[in-house]
């Protein structure tokens, strides 16, 4: 069965003669919504989500799996953004949440991401950086609010649909591209979190999967389909958790929160309590895709930061094949359930 969205990482998308754009917000109210939910920007990016997530369906982190020059270039950027962290530490200061210098680390990322993107990309393509940079530096938190959520993880998952879109990743890429290279921005994500005691954006606490992701739940889950051993109820046994965390998204993303977290599992992080209780990966998966659309994608207060260029537009979708239910259900089995 076709995947809706698999087009965009069978081949790049754009001719040489492409006219890329700078992108700028373009759902300005709730009304515009229905702008968005019929646009090419949310089947594609609904579609790169199934896509990559079918790619990695019982694919460990440590799995063997082809990853292009480019890849591998994100990560070396990845690194660097690391060691930036490094260079400048966060300020001794009071308050809980929002330490100071994530603005002088973020000032740093807005001076250098096109030199920096350069290196990632082929000379051909370098003039896609104005565009893809915007969704780059999206991807990493506020600097204003010194925050960070589920829509900044929403512009770094664009950013890598663009290099799809591009040219610049293979179609051979899609499992690099989370066990890779999302994964090496998760361990770096985390490190700026707390540095920088990042506040969650618009996080619903105990109600939601994560203050601050939903993303590697998603594709965690998938990589854990058809694993001999672990199942659901093994994700709150802590020695399954420590032994496993590296090689599957899923768990280090639990590794996490118990760790920022205190008191008992099941009241600082009920949703994902009650996951632990459904049977399999398969239907976690499919129940989380269907969580991550209408807590995310259907969501004006997240939404209404996404912005829209040449490769990201707000134009009705065609209703063609490639596109025909990507916004509905995820591909082949699992079924979402009712």
């Amino acid at each position: 069965m076709s995947v809706p969205g698999a087009h965009l990482v069978e081949h790049g998308v754009v001719g040489k003669d492409h006219v890329f754009e700078v992108p700028v917000k373009g759902i300005k109210t709730p009304d515009d919504m229905q702008i968005w939910e019929k646009s090419e920007a949310y089947s594609e990016y609904f579609g790169f989500i199934l896509a990559l997530n079918e790619a990695v369906q019982g694919k460990a982190v440590n799995s063997e799996y082809p990853a292009s020059q480019a890849v591998l270039n994100t990560v070396v950027m990845l690194d660097t953004f690391d060691q930036w962290l490094t260079e400048i530490p966060p300020t001794d200061q009071p308050q809980r949440f929002g330490n100071k210098s994530f603005r002088l680390w973020h000032a740093r990322l807005l001076e250098r991401s096109a030199e920096e993107l350069k290196k990632v990309l082929s000379e051909d393509l370098h003039k896609s950086v104005p565009e893809l940079s915007q969704y780059l530096c999206e991807g990493f938190g506020n600097a204003t609010r010194i925050d960070y959520g589920t829509g900044h993880e929403m512009a770094f998952v664009m950013f890598l649909c663009c290099l799809f879109k591009i040219g610049a990743y293979r179609a051979d890429d899609k499992v690099a591209a989370v066990n890779k290279v999302f994964t090496r921005y998760m361990e770096f994500i985390r490190r700026l979190q707390l540095a920088y005691r990042m506040e969650p954006a618009g996080s619903h606490g105990v109600w939601s999967l994560d203050d601050y992701q939903f993303v590697p739940f998603v594709w965690g889950s998938a990589q854990l389909i058809g694993h001999h051993r672990i199942e659901p109820r093994h994700f709150v046994d802590p020695g399954v958790v420590e032994a496993h965390s590296k090689n599957y998204l899923f768990l280090s993303s639990i590794e996490f929160i118990s760790k920022v977290k205190i008191g008992p599992f099941a009241e600082h992080s009920n949703q994902l309590w009650n996951v632990s209780a459904v049977p399999s990966w398969a239907r976690v998966n499919a129940g989380l895709i269907r969580m991550y659309k209408a807590e995310v994608l259907l969501k004006f207060p997240v939404i209404q930061h996404v912005m829209f260029g040449s490769l990201f537009t707000l134009k009705p979708a065609p209703t063609g094949p490639m596109y025909k239910g990507a916004c509905l259900v995820p591909p082949g089995p699992p079924q979402l359930p009712k």
